[in-house]
């Protein structure tokens, strides 16, 4: 039996960084959007034991490091089941793009198997397996715009945002997460340093860290309020227009990703890409979790559809696409 399940990716709208955390992780405030560009993910099962990994993209990794092994190897030992399971993936979205590929394609085989089982893991089991496995896989466990905290595993859902045209570039380089929050340690360390002397760097890091998290929650609240204070209680259909008045306020609230910040110095061309986006009618713009992939929020989509043409012909890889709401991802999922 094969089961196939669409694997779509995320956007992040704004992403700060705080200390640290004892397990080595750093504390995480976000907004993750998914959106309606996928890959696919088959799932098969057959006779005998074992995972096996099938992917035509030879950067993505086919062994037990793959996110998808991992997943299935601990959905099979939570419904103490022994069988051959093979997954394949069907890569369109950018490796290392920061647009949570590997992380989603891990949650659409979780469901797959599921499926093509004919067994369920509870919600909270689901969920506990994949912040195991990884931090932004329990956002594919809920779609739509999802707060994120923790260490990004913290899911909660959030109102649902007008559907918003969206344009993805994908410049042709792969941004290592670990790296870039190694970046990130290391040009706050030099703030601090600048500013306190090496005595004071772990006090005030930890301080300011606090402080820049607490100031986009800030900015946040004010977005989202603003963004549906206008609206009548339960007039959704009003919501549904007010996609630039949301996109100007998003804009207003200067809700930023602090990766930019470590990453367009180390990768140039990032910065370029989100020029060509702003200078393509984008009304919002921002990098994709650590990168390496930009997108630009658009008005209309005639506006996107544009933008999506103009692009190529400067030399970005791009994909046309738009958000989706929670009942949207989960109605789409099986493909």
């Amino acid at each position: 039996m094969s089961v196939s399940v669409r694997s779509f990716a995320k956007i992040n709208l704004g992403l700060h960084i705080g200390s640290r955390r004892e397990d080595g992780f750093h504390e995480l405030l976000t907004v993750y959007q998914t959106i309606a560009a996928h890959d696919v993910i088959r799932v098969s099962l057959s006779r005998g034991r074992g995972i096996e990994i099938r992917c035509a993209d030879p950067k993505v990794p086919q062994d037990e490091s793959n996110t998808c092994y991992r997943i299935v190897d601990k959905a099979l030992r939570a419904m103490r089941v022994r069988i051959r399971v093979i997954v394949e993936i069907d890569k369109k979205l950018p490796v290392e793009g920061g647009v949570g590929g590997a992380s989603s394609n891990a949650v659409a085989a979780l469901l797959g198997l599921e499926r093509a089982l004919r067994k369920n893991l509870s919600a909270a089991e689901r969920l506990r397996i994949a912040a195991e496995v990884g931090s932004d896989l329990p956002l594919f466990l809920m779609g739509g715009t999802v707060l994120g905290i923790g260490r990004g595993q913290q899911v909660y859902p959030l109102e649902e945002l007008p559907a918003i045209p969206c344009v993805v570039v994908t410049p042709a380089v792969g941004v290592s997460t670990p790296k870039a929050f190694a970046a990130w340690d290391r040009f706050r360390g030099e703030k601090a340093r600048a500013k306190s002397g090496p005595s004071a760097v772990a006090t005030l890091t930890a301080f300011t860290a606090s402080d820049r998290m607490n100031e986009l929650g800030q900015r946040l609240s004010a977005w989202l309020g603003e963004t549906y204070s206008g609206a009548p209680q339960g007039n959704r259909r009003f919501r549904r227009g007010r996609a630039e008045n949301l996109l100007l306020a998003l804009v207003r609230a200067g809700i930023e990703n602090d990766f930019e910040q470590v990453v367009f110095p180390e990768y140039p061309e990032l910065k370029e890409a989100k020029r060509a986006l702003e200078q393509a009618g984008a009304k919002y713009v921002s990098l994709s979790g650590s990168g390496s992939a930009l997108y630009g929020l658009f008005a209309t989509r005639e506006q996107a559809r544009l933008a999506a043409k103009r692009l190529p012909r400067q030399g970005w890889a791009t994909m046309e696409t738009v958000t989706l709401t929670r009942r949207e991802y989960w109605n789409g999922i099986m493909a």
